[in-house]
């Protein structure tokens, strides 16, 4: 007997790396070029800055989940600058497949 297997969304989930490739200023939190947190769905492994966790978590989840945005040239990478635009830290959101 064939088995039949339906699609779910944990088909499709991958890691999520968040490494910050650019940090001018003085960032609060401390960040520095080469800090990575790893989204993998059950933790937040690293530390990270709430405010800019909050403000790419929208991103970095539908990522997880498969998203494709139309302007990256890669699409398992994608940029996401801090919203503290006097002292700017920029991460690189890249997923992994599990």
């Amino acid at each position: 007997m064939d088995e039949i297997r339906s699609h779910s969304p944990a088909d499709e989930e991958y890691t999520i790396t968040v490494t910050v490739i650019s940090q001018q200023g003085h960032c609060a939190f401390g960040h520095q070029v080469g800090d990575r947190v790893v989204l993998d769905g059950r933790s937040v492994q690293g530390e990270i800055c709430l405010h800019a966790l909050y403000s790419f978590l929208p991103k970095a989840f539908a990522m997880r989940y498969g998203a494709r945005f139309p302007w990256l040239k890669d699409p398992d990478v994608a940029t996401h600058a801090c919203p503290d635009a006097r002292n700017p830290v920029v991460f690189e959101i890249r997923r992994v497949k599990e």
